[in-house]
C-alpha cells in the first residue's frame, strides 16, 4: 500500500530529533551498536569487510565515524540539515562524506556502488521497503550485504504505522515507520532481488523488554 509521505513534515520531525541528539555533543563519541542498549548484541562484525559502506538515515553520525576511524571509505544520508551540518562539523575532519537527502531519492540519482548498506534505527524503518529495497540492491556490488535494525513489529500491526510528531496536539506533522514479522521482511528482500535473506529479534538484556529486529540481506 502506497502512503502519501510528506517530505517537508519529516525534515521539520527529523530537524527536532537531531536538535535534541546534539544537546550535549561531548557525549557523542564514535560507536557501532545495532540495538538501542548500549554494549548489546553484535557490532559492526555483522558487515563483514566492506572497503566502502553507505549509511542511509545516518542521525548523528556516530556508525559512521567508527567505520572511518577504522579506514572504511564512508557516506551517510539523511534528509534533516541540522543532522547533515551538525554530523559533518564533528566527524567531517575524519573523511565522512554527508549528504543532506531523502534516501529513495538519493539512491535513484546516485551511481555509486558499495560494499554495504545498512541502517540503524534509521531509514530504513522509515521507508517503503517496496521502494526502496530494489534501490538497495543497485547501490550493492556483488557480494555486498545490506544490514538494518529497528524495534520488532508489534503482533497484528503490520504494514506503515503512522507517526505524529510531539504527540497529538499542535501542527500535524508525521511520518510513518514500517513493520513486518522476520519472515515477511525475508520475502521482502528476496523478491527485491537479494540472493540470500534472514532476520530475527534478537531479546533485550531485560526479560520481557523490548527487543531488536535485525535483517541482513547479501546481493
Amino acid at each position: 500500500m502506497t502512503v502519501p509521505h510528506n517530505h517537508d513534515h519529516e525534515r521539520v520531525l527529523w530537524d527536532t530529533f537531531a536538535e535534541s541528539a546534539w544537546k550535549a555533543p561531548c557525549e557523542l563519541e564514535p560507536a557501532f551498536c545495532w540495538t538501542q542498549y548500549t554494549g548489546h548484541g553484535p557490532g559492526p562484525e555483522l558487515l563483514g569487510t566492506p572497503d566502502t559502506v553507505l549509511e542511509i538515515g545516518c542521525g548523528t553520525g556516530r556508525h559512521l565515524a567508527y567505520l572511518a576511524q577504522r579506514n572504511i571509505k564512508v557516506t551517510g544520508v539523511d534528509m534533516s540539515p541540522v543532522a547533515v551540518r551538525k554530523a559533518s562539523e564533528r566527524w567531517g575532519p575524519l573523511g565522512v562524506q554527508f549528504v543532506c537527502a531523502e534516501a529513495l531519492e538519493h539512491l535513484a540519482a546516485s551511481v555509486e556502488t558499495y560494499d554495504a548498506v545498512y541502517s540503524v534505527f534509521g531509514a530504513a524503518w522509515f521507508t517503503d521497503p517496496e521502494r526502496l529495497l530494489p534501490q538497495v540492491v543497485r547501490a550493492l556490488n556483488p557480494g555486498g550485504v545490506y544490514l538494518f535494525s529497528h524495534a520488532p513489529a508489534i503482533p497484528g500491526a503490520y504494514g506503515p504505522q503512522g507517526m505524529y510528531k510531539g504527540g497529538f496536539a499542535g501542527p500535524a506533522m508525521y511520518t510513518y515507520r514500517y513493520s513486518y514479522t522476520p519472515a515477511m521482511w525475508r520475502d521482502l528482500l528476496l523478491a527485491s532481488g537479494f540472493a540470500t535473506a534472514d532476520a530475527a529479534v534478537l531479546d533485550a538484556p531485560e526479560p520481557g523488554h523490548i527487543g531488536t529486529l535485525i535483517v541482513r540481506g547479501v546481493r
